[in-house]
C-alpha cells in the first residue's frame, strides 16, 4: 500500500536561480551542469564511497531539459521515474545536495522527494501504475497540476505500461509518459527481444506521450564500468 502525503512546496534552500515563466517555476540547469553532478557520481561510485546500485544518464541531456521546458513542468506538478532518475530530480528543484546526500546513502535507484513531488522506484514499472492513481486524483479533485511518468524503452512494452497509458487516455487523465529509448534492457537489446524493427510507441508526440532517443555509450547499464568491491 503507498501512501503519499502531499506537502506544500517551499521555495527556501534552493542552489539554482528561479525563474516564473507564465506563473510556473522552472529550475534552469545546463547541460553542462548535468553531466558535471553525473561525473561526479561516478567517481564516487568508483572510489566505493556508495555502497549500492548506481544508474547514470549520458547522452540525453538536451532532450531532458527540452521535455522540461517544453512542458513548463512546476512545483505542484508530480515527477515519477524509475532506477535511473539522477536529472529528472535536479531539473524539479531537489537541492543538489540533498541529493548527493541521498545518492551517497545508497538510494540512487529509489529516489523520493515529497516536497518536490518526486518519486521514483526501482521496481521495473513500479512507477506507472502510482502515477496513473495520483493522476486519477488529481482529476477527482478537479485540480490543475499534472503528472509526467519517466521509463524507459523495455518497460514501454510491458503489459503494466499499456494498460496504464491506455486507461489514461480513455479517462482523460492529467498525466504525460516520457519514454527514453536507450535500446537496452539491462544488457539485453529491447527490439531484438521483442522481435521488433520498431516500438510500439516510437516516435509518438502527442498529448500523452513523448518519446526520444539517446545513445547508451558512456555508462554501463548499472555503475560506472568499474568494478567496485565492498
Amino acid at each position: 500500500i503507498w501512501i503519499i502525503h502531499q506537502r506544500r512546496y517551499r521555495k527556501d534552500d534552493r542552489n539554482k536561480t528561479e525563474k516564473k515563466d507564465t506563473g510556473r517555476l522552472m529550475i534552469d540547469y545546463t547541460k553542462e551542469e548535468l553531466i558535471k553532478f553525473e561525473n561526479e557520481m561516478a567517481a564516487r561510485f568508483d572510489n566505493a564511497e556508495i555502497k549500492a546500485p548506481v544508474h547514470l544518464y549520458n547522452g540525453n541531456e538536451e532532450q531532458i531539459i527540452e521535455v522540461f521546458r517544453k512542458h513548463n513542468i512546476g512545483p505542484e506538478d508530480w515527477v515519477l521515474g524509475s532506477w535511473r532518475s539522477h536529472y529528472q530530480c535536479l531539473l524539479k528543484g531537489v537541492p543538489k545536495d540533498e541529493l548527493r546526500k541521498a545518492i551517497l546513502q545508497g538510494r540512487s535507484i529509489s529516489l523520493c522527494f515529497s516536497e518536490q513531488r518526486v518519486l521514483c522506484s526501482g521496481i521495473v514499472t513500479g512507477a506507472l501504475p502510482i502515477s496513473v492513481g495520483i493522476a486519477l486524483d488529481i482529476k477527482r479533485k478537479g485540480g490543475k497540476n499534472k503528472v509526467y511518468c519517466f521509463m524507459g524503452d523495455m518497460t514501454s512494452e510491458t503489459g503494466v505500461a499499456h494498460e496504464c497509458i491506455k486507461y489514461s487516455r480513455n479517462h482523460k487523465l492529467p498525466i504525460h509518459f516520457i519514454i527514453e529509448d536507450n535500446g537496452k534492457s539491462v544488457c539485453t537489446n529491447t527490439r531484438a527481444t521483442w522481435g521488433m524493427e520498431k516500438l510500439t510507441y516510437e516516435d509518438v508526440n502527442d498529448e500523452y506521450i513523448t518519446y526520444y532517443k539517446y545513445p547508451m555509450e558512456k555508462w554501463p547499464h548499472a555503475g560506472a564500468g568499474k568494478r567496485v568491491q565492498f
